[in-house]
Parts: structure tokens; C-alpha cells; sequence
């Protein structure tokens, strides 16, 4: 079990920027909230892809054991 991250079945999150900064980078509610992902990603003016929850990990390696949040910069050894 990890300690600083969870796999929700979409991917690891990081505990902490989940906690403290909901599910979006967009904000806590608000018209952007309300529309479905597909309007809130992707190609639309903003210059390229972005996923709607910023607090998923990335791994560090390519071994992939390491992840790293690209947050708050937590970073935990999953076995």
C-alpha cells in the first residue's frame, strides 16, 4: 500500500494535492466544472492537451517503481 499515493482505477493520484485541491485544475465548481471532460481537454485554444485532474502521478523511471507527483513533488517507491 502506498502512502503518499492512491490508484483509483484510472491511474495513480497523489493523496495530498487530491485532498487540498479537489478533482481540477479549473477550480472548485463553476460553469467549467459543470461541462463534460471532453469540452475541458484537449486541442481547444489552450495549445495542446491537458488532463482535468492535475494530481495524477507520473513515473520517475523507467522501470517504472518510482512515481512522482508533478504538484507538490512527492515521490514514493511502489512495489
Amino acid at each position: 500500500m502506498s502512502e503518499h499515493f492512491v490508484n483509483d482505477g484510472d491511474g495513480w493520484a497523489c493523496r495530498r494535492c487530491r485532498e487540498a485541491g479537489g478533482a481540477g485544475e479549473a477550480g472548485g465548481g463553476g460553469k467549467a466544472a459543470e461541462l463534460p471532460r471532453f469540452f475541458r481537454e484537449g486541442e481547444a485554444e489552450e495549445g495542446g492537451p491537458r488532463l482535468a485532474e492535475g494530481a495524477r502521478a507520473r513515473w520517475k523511471d523507467e522501470g517504472r517503481r518510482t512515481l512522482v507527483c508533478p504538484r507538490c513533488g512527492a515521490e514514493e517507491e511502489v512495489a
